[in-house]
């Protein structure tokens, strides 16, 4: 685009606008959609149950951010870290392609009892006692 030597600002703007549309539109419906999520959660009369969903929902909105998170930090050092070094780009990049994948599995897997006491026994052995 620098060898056009014309103006770039309307196509950053764009891409701009495009990134903030679908993020703030995937936002709001997530931010809606769990709202009325723990609505309907605390309608259940059993406080086991409610528990339960509550942990759920917990685990879902900690893979939705592990996913959205480093995309938009993708997207804002892409847009705006023209001056950054290559390195930062490199880094970014990776992040966004290996946490998710990572961190999935363990948001889901720490739900269990059994992997929650033997991460709590690593992390702080007098906890897992409990």
């Amino acid at each position: 685009m620098k060898l056009s030597c014309t103006d770039t600002r309307i196509n950053s703007a764009v891409g701009l606008t495009a990134l903030i549309t679908t993020a703030g539109l995937d936002s709001v419906f997530i931010i809606l959609s769990y709202v009325l999520i723990i609505k309907t959660v605390l309608s259940i009369a059993s406080s086991e149950e409610r528990k339960k969903a509550f942990n759920t929902c917990l685990s879902h909105i900690g893979a939705v951010a592990v996913f959205y998170i480093p995309l938009i930090s993708l997207s804002f050092v892409h847009r705006f870290g023209k001056q950054a070094p290559p390195y930062v780009h490199t880094m970014i990049a990776n992040a966004y392609l290996l946490i998710p994948p990572v961190m999935n599995p363990i948001i889901y897997s720490v739900k269990t009892k059994q992997i929650r006491r033997a991460v709590l026994k690593v992390l702080h052995p007098s906890a897992a006692k409990n």
